[in-house]
């Protein structure tokens, strides 16, 4: 590269680390020196999330092959038999480029074309989605390896943070900011949460689809910025409740999930309000509290501030469009013994969500 090119990277460089950016007023970078004692977070740091993604994956992978899919079929989880499909490269070509569920018109064009009475090819089409509907069994291990993360994670998190007075008094939280060392445990853990939710925006295509899965694309990539930016700005304290908060409930959902495949109804009901009631409360009443209280409203505003706000609504709003959901679903299917459908259900046919799928028979 030419001199005047390596010096234009870093005047670019220069500006996007500007302190005004990323500090409050009145705080540079030299007031964040690290020395031999005193650690601060290093951006470049970051860059391990993507080694910390591709090992997350591999984990994943052999731990659903050697823990998850052994214990359940110990705990009798199977897969239902589906009907086979008689090859037909008409119906195939329709189903692959135009659409899984053909309108009546498109049913008798493609009667004719394939020769077959009407109510065949709609039968045929019911079973060729019934073979794409993921298994039973795959289900399971993804919900077994989310349970197993989010619940060492967070009672982790917790037992690294039992002894933090800034991580009970709020008002300790934000003392001396941005001049607060960063412990190596909170280091490591911030970048294996990133890993974590890299890898799962990795394996999203793979993984079984949902009818809300624009929200978590939303979802995932709201946190690695919020993770992301924090980390740079040294928000870490901050970022350690917001994860904690997250956390808090996700483990009890992924349980109750298991419980279902097992066909565990009852104790499936009981674990799945007891989400309910931690994810609302969680989400609804301490994430607002501990985010907007005291970081919109007792913390100096700049720059990548009213970046993390932004990105905090957008969950906030998240979490309002899934607690309605949630208790729709109770009211609905477990309260009522209603069976409908609604927005978190998996891409299949007859789909259900999975609260609904926690609560069916």
């Amino acid at each position: 590269l030419s001199v005047s090119a390596v010096s234009t990277r870093m005047g670019l460089s220069e500006g996007f680390w500007h302190h005004e950016y990323w500090l409050p007023p009145g705080a540079t970078w030299e007031d964040m020196k690290e020395s031999a004692d005193v650690h601060y977070p290093q951006p470049q740091n970051l860059l391990l999330c993507i080694p910390g993604a591709l090992l997350l994956i591999i984990v994943r992978c052999i731990f659903e092959r050697t823990v998850a899919l052994p214990l359940g079929r110990r705990l009798g989880v199977s897969d239902k038999r589906r009907p086979k499909v008689q090859p037909n490269a008409t119906l195939e070509g329709f189903y692959v480029l135009l659409g899984r569920t053909p309108k009546k018109g498109d049913l008798v064009s493609l009667a004719k074309q394939s020769d077959l009475p009407v109510k065949e090819v709609e039968t045929w089409f019911r079973h060729r989605r019934a073979q794409d509907r993921p298994r039973l069994m795959k289900k399971f291990c993804e919900a077994s390896w989310r349970f197993t993360f989010y619940f060492t994670s967070f009672f982790s998190g917790l037992g690294l943070l039992y002894d933090k007075p800034w991580f009970w008094d709020h008002t300790v939280c934000w003392l001396k900011y941005p001049q607060q060392p960063l412990p190596s445990a909170l280091d490591w853990f911030y970048l294996l949460e990133l890993s974590f939710y890299c890898s799962l925006v990795a394996t999203l295509p793979f993984d079984v689809k949902r009818k809300d899965f624009k929200e978590q694309i939303i979802h995932h990539i709201a946190t690695i910025t919020l993770i992301f930016v924090s980390y740079c700005a040294n928000l870490i304290r901050f970022g350690m409740i917001v994860m904690l908060v997250h956390d808090a409930s996700d483990y009890i959902l992924e349980l109750a999930k298991m419980l279902h495949y097992m066909k565990w109804k009852r104790v499936c009901e009981a674990v799945f309000i007891v989400f309910a009631v931690v994810f609302i409360i969680s989400r609804l009443v301490i994430f607002p509290l501990t985010t907007y209280y005291y970081f919109v409203t007792k913390f100096q505003l700049f720059l990548i501030s009213c970046l993390i706000n932004t990105f905090l609504l957008i969950l906030q709003l998240l979490h309002i469009f899934w607690s309605y959901l949630i208790i729709q679903m109770i009211f609905s299917v477990i309260l009522c013994g209603a069976k409908r459908k609604d927005a978190r259900s998996d891409t299949e046919e007859s789909d259900r969500s999975e609260a609904e799928d926690l609560a069916k028979n």
